[in-house]
């Protein structure tokens, strides 16, 4: 019997080679150990209690009580701002998502072409506006409402208006500044991403694609130098998704929340207001969340789907 035991265990060994992979790479699994345990307690999780959470009332104070789906019928049968935020995230994402991730791979494959000093020097200014603390007081200065404002000085003194326009009071101009500001602030870590994918690729794949037939720039942009940097690409896709799906601050900071008619408002602004502030509704607020975290999902895998095709 115990020979009998010996060998089915052999066997199932045998046919589970992710357990000799395992045993194989032991000691990088524990080297990245912690930071698993890390991103499960931290984001997985919180996003499994979210998810759990949207079935239920909570506010904070009660246990949560299971209500089905009555969160979502109420989302999209009786908000009538929910539409409204999810119209101008899809909006502002569709719009900032591709623009944003189209110029940091410009701005980087033109960048890369400098050496030393000056390729850092550049890298440094047109990576500074994302990590500029005060960027949202410089903008208000632009957009102020006075003839103090930047923008209106110079519209008066050009003679285009006759009087101040109140940029961020007025409905129709709230998305296009949201949307100049996310552009202003886009080149972040998806830029440095792709400045760093660049410097890797190796320069003799170049001299094969030359003798492959490949002409010009252009042939070599397709044809070498996005196959080679794909993983690159992918995670910047995955920077500027996330960025644009989930923007708030520069709609809060800017246009107040809530703003006018709610021109600003944005999926996660009307999140915050459920799940803060004075309402606590935090199973209505999880189930925005989920729609949101739903909406990231499909988008990611659409994005997937359209890199796989880069050089074909």
């Amino acid at each position: 019997m115990q020979a009998l035991k010996k060998g089915m265990i052999i066997s199932m060994k045998a046919k589970h080679p992710i357990m000799k992979k395992i045993k194989k790479y032991k000691t990088g699994y524990l080297m990245m150990a912690p930071f698993f345990l890390l991103f499960f307690l931290f984001t997985v999780l919180p996003v499994v209690i979210s998810m759990g959470l949207s079935f239920t009332n909570f506010n904070m104070l009660e246990w949560p009580k299971f209500c089905g789906w009555d969160n979502y019928l109420k989302l999209f049968l009786d908000d009538d701002i929910f539409p409204i935020a999810l119209k101008n995230t899809l909006i502002f994402a569709v719009i900032t998502g591709p623009a944003s991730y189209l110029m940091c791979l410009f701005f980087a494959w033109i960048i890369n072409e400098f050496s030393g000093k000056l390729r850092a020097f550049l890298t440094l200014i047109f990576y500074a506006p994302s990590i500029s603390g005060n960027a949202y007081m410089v903008w208000s200065l632009i957009i102020s409402g006075d003839r103090y404002g930047y923008l209106n000085g110079i519209l008066l003194k050009l003679g285009l208006i006759n009087s101040p326009i109140l940029w961020m009071k007025t409905e129709k101009y709230i998305m296009p500044i949201l949307i100049v500001v996310q552009l202003w602030l886009s080149l972040g870590t998806g830029f440095l991403t792709f400045i760093a994918g660049l410097q890797t690729i190796d320069k003799s794949l170049y001299e094969a694609a030359a003798i492959d037939g490949v002409k010009n720039r252009w042939q070599e942009l397709w044809y070498v130098t996005l196959p080679s940097m794909k993983p690159q690409l992918m995670f910047g896709a995955v920077m500027q998704i996330t960025t644009s799906f989930a923007v708030a601050d520069i709609s809060i900071q800017l246009a107040g929340n809530p703003s006018v008619n709610y021109a600003g408002a944005t999926i996660v602004t009307h999140l915050m207001d459920y799940g803060s502030g004075i309402r606590y509704e935090m199973g209505y607020a999880s189930a925005i969340a989920t729609i949101l975290f739903l909406l990231m999902i499909g988008t990611n895998k659409l994005v997937q789907k359209m890199l796989g095709k880069v050089g074909d």
